[in-house]
């Protein structure tokens, strides 16, 4: 869908304004990546607006002591999926938890096109005795490369049959949680409106229930960005330059207002959006160069008509400063009966890195609470 591609592209290179303009480039655009060299150079906490007293100072990449032993025990697998592999990986254990104890809770990432590597913090679920299962949805990852396929293959549906292949095949069909991040929540709610008799809740964490009405609103935030960034999107979106460094710099500073506001960013967040870069084939087939330039195979995608049919318990999450602002949860919470909602005051688009404790306790708590 949106939130999580091409995000780092360019990151950790050097502003060269004679490489990035190029004949025609407006004198804005080459000013743009002075400013935003500047503005990613600054710490993040200048970006922010006042927050309240009582919201606590964010958290940062701090993990259990535990949780790298963990993820470096994870069992690696790889599921038959016509006639492909999804890769799936699956931190504490599965036998035994059919019937009891805690059921399973399957990680959904974005992008399209990103891998699991940037929702490592879910390992941290697993410390309760939890089987926390993570995958690489096909074209991306360590699953299936398809370069040659083109936006008539990149459907969501094909991504629902993926995720049911993946639980059919370790047997935890029968009793699990699913938890989606940004499209991943997209796909989890797609999930949900099968009705599959085993899913125990939902967590939809920073999502949306319309991509429309998410391009919408990444807009409208794009519009309090420094007017030389905006004029520099604007020129190269519109002069089909969007691969280029000045574009991707100007980016950055929207990511780094709405995606994730720690600094420097977790070694696990540049790991996972990276891997856009490596294989762009999905992100660039179903949603486009950035954010606020979509026109990928799910533009149009929306479940708001839709939200009604879900009957599981579920939560939705997201962050204060989210690029999934708080009026898409506004349409998520009114949909889906009895949801519950909770927002991460010092959080963008990541609270489980920016705010890992809380996020963690919260969705832990929901999770118990309904297995």
């Amino acid at each position: 869908m949106h939130p999580l591609a091409g995000k780092i592209a360019g990151r950790g290179q050097a502003s060269d304004p004679t490489r990035a303009a190029g004949p025609g480039t407006p004198r804005h655009a080459n000013a743009t990546e002075s400013i935003a060299s500047s503005l990613l150079r600054r710490p993040l906490m200048h970006m922010r607006t006042t927050l309240p007293a009582s919201s606590g100072a964010p958290h940062s990449e701090t993990r259990p002591a535990n949780l790298a032993a963990m993820v470096a025990a994870m069992a690696e697998g790889k599921a038959p999926f016509r006639e492909f592999q999804t890769w799936y990986g699956v931190v504490g254990e599965i036998a035994g938890h059919s019937t009891q104890g805690p059921a399973p809770v399957v990680v959904l990432h974005g992008g399209p096109g990103a891998t699991h590597d940037y929702l490592v913090p879910m390992a941290d679920l697993a410390s309760n005795g939890r089987a926390v299962i993570f995958y690489d949805q096909l074209g991306n990852g360590k699953s299936t490369h398809l370069r040659d396929r083109g936006a008539d293959f990149w459907t969501v549906e094909l991504f629902v049959e993926e995720l049911a292949n993946l639980l059919e095949h370790l047997g935890i069909a029968e009793r699990y949680h699913v938890l989606g991040q940004s499209w991943g929540g997209f796909l989890a709610q797609e999930h949900a409106l099968t009705q599959p008799a085993g899913l125990r809740s939902l967590v939809i964490s920073n999502s949306a229930a319309s991509f429309p009405a998410f391009v919408a609103e990444s807009n409208r935030l794009r519009r309090d960005l420094p007017p030389e960034v905006e004029a520099t999107l604007r020129h190269h979106e519109a002069a089909g330059t969007t691969d280029s460094l000045g574009y991707r710099m100007a980016c950055d500073v929207f990511y780094h207002r709405h995606l994730c506001r720690l600094d420097p960013w977790p070694d696990g967040v540049r790991a996972g959006l990276a891997q856009i870069d490596v294989d762009p084939t999905v992100y660039h087939s179903m949603n486009g160069p950035s954010e606020f330039h979509v026109i990928g195979s799910i533009k149009d995608w929306a479940s708001e008509s839709r939200l009604g049919e879900i009957h599981v318990p579920t939560l939705v999450l997201s962050g204060r400063f989210d690029e999934a602002t708080p009026a898409l949860q506004k349409t998520l919470i009114e949909g889906i009966a009895g949801s519950q909602q909770r927002i991460f005051e010092n959080s963008a688009h990541l609270p489980f890195w920016e705010e890992r404790e809380l996020y963690m306790a919260v969705v832990d708590d929901w999770l118990r609470a309904h297995d």
